[in-house]
């Protein structure tokens, strides 16, 4: 029951063709009659499956890797799978949340987006059936959304992700449309103008930190790409002739291109080099596939192992993709990226409450500071409003021409 369960799984959740979908349950068949102990972790698993495999020849080299896929997707999505829906607390709830979670993926929304949606909206789902509302009018989202700003107290921003979430569901899952929601109770939001660093700020920064960690936070402030730009940069995305990089799907799904600046090209390539070494070295050992979006991915099962769709700040260690169930390299994590400009920041002795984020702000600030036109910085941010660059005038306002105290004029 359970192989037939898995050949559902795989073919409802679109992670590999219809064709193959035997095949795959042929592998999972194999490895279970393996009966490996449960003291093994998944990752032993795998790798005890893949060995006895490498001694079978008649087993080829490209069905040791599709059988290794197979039994990731097995033991690293299927079965946690299985567990979620036993856990849920109505079959409704499960039936829409796996549906929304299809949409997410056809619509190549990035996994963080699709963790939130889902949170989201398995929330709203069970706060319907906890007060007997029908999750499919919008009267509840009404009430939802008013629950949450009074009795959660929660800020505008997360009130609003709420809504985005909900927004996706009505119209992917429940096919229909929101309206009437005049007389939501929305949470206070504060306008506060963004933290930026002077330049002086910026170089004492700088200064704190050395090596691949100065080469980030110097990339990002350069470009005032956002970190998660940042830390999904890919080597096709680096034009070192035209002295710029390609930042791809970016907020909004919109692509943009931003300036590379020249003090970091022969750092980019030195530092290429070095990910290249890491790369091949996963090659060998079966690895060395990145993600890749899905309609790609199945049209160029092998493009994942090129060179120039790898991750230009590659993660340490190898992880199973949530996604495929495959064990790959993924990029680096944003909170890492933090850690490093929080610890400069507290070296550097800034008392201001500087982000990451605070370096793209820095960077528009700069510019404008230099005399670079409004509607160009628009572009280079990949702002999809004016209005949203303009903030960046009042800061200037604000740092700049400061009347004197009259106590400093006696």
């Amino acid at each position: 029951m359970q192989i037939i369960d898995y050949e559902q799984y795989i073919l409802s959740s679109n992670l590999v063709h219809p064709d193959k979908i035997r095949y795959y349950s042929g592998w999972v068949k194999r490895f279970l009659r393996m009966n490996l102990s449960d003291q093994l972790s998944d990752l032993e698993k795998v790798k005890q499956f893949s060995e006895s495999l490498s001694v079978d020849t008649d087993v080829a080299d490209w069905q040791r890797g599709q059988a290794r896929h197979a039994v990731e997707i097995y033991l690293n999505l299927f079965l946690k799978h299985v567990r979620a829906e036993a856990t849920d607390d109505h079959p409704e709830v499960s039936k829409h949340i796996e549906t929304l979670r299809n949409a997410l993926r056809l619509k190549h929304y990035a996994y963080k987006t699709e963790s939130s949606y889902i949170d989201w909206s398995r929330r709203y789902l069970k706060y319907c059936r906890e007060m007997d509302y029908d999750p499919k009018i919008s009267s509840s989202v009404k009430f939802y959304l008013s629950f949450l700003a009074v009795k959660q107290k929660v800020a505008a921003a997360t009130q609003n992700q709420a809504f985005n979430s909900i927004l996706f569901l009505f119209r992917n899952v429940f096919d229909c449309e929101l309206d009437n929601l005049k007389g939501t109770i929305r949470a206070k939001k504060k306008v506060n103008l963004p933290t930026v660093l002077s330049i002086e700020e910026t170089k004492l920064l700088f200064e704190q930190v050395d090596g691949s960690k100065r080469f980030m936070l110097e990339l990002i402030y350069g470009t005032g790409m956002r970190v998660s730009e940042f830390i999904r940069l890919r080597v096709k995305d680096i034009d070192f002739e035209n002295g710029i990089l390609m930042i791809i799907d970016g907020k909004g799904g919109k692509d943009r291109s931003v300036l590379f600046p020249k003090k970091l090209v022969d750092q980019m390539r030195v530092h290429l080099a070095k990910i290249k070494v890491l790369h091949n070295g996963d090659l060998e050992k079966g690895y060395g596939d990145v993600y890749l979006p899905q309609a790609l991915g199945r049209k160029y099962p092998n493009a994942g192992r090129e060179w120039k769709w790898q991750y230009v700040f590659p993660s340490g260690n190898l992880a199973v993709d949530p996604r495929s169930g495959k064990v790959r390299r993924h990029h680096i994590s944003d909170r890492t990226v933090q850690k490093i400009m929080s610890k400069a920041v507290f070296s550097a002795g800034i008392q201001k409450k500087a982000s990451v984020h605070t370096l793209r702000h820095s960077y528009a600030t700069h510019l404008l500071m230099s005399g670079v036109n409004i509607r160009e910085i628009q572009e280079l941010l990949g702002h999809k409003n004016l209005e949203t660059t303009m903030i960046y005038t009042h800061v200037l306002k604000e740092i700049s021409r400061k009347p004197e105290s009259p106590l400093d004029m006696l």
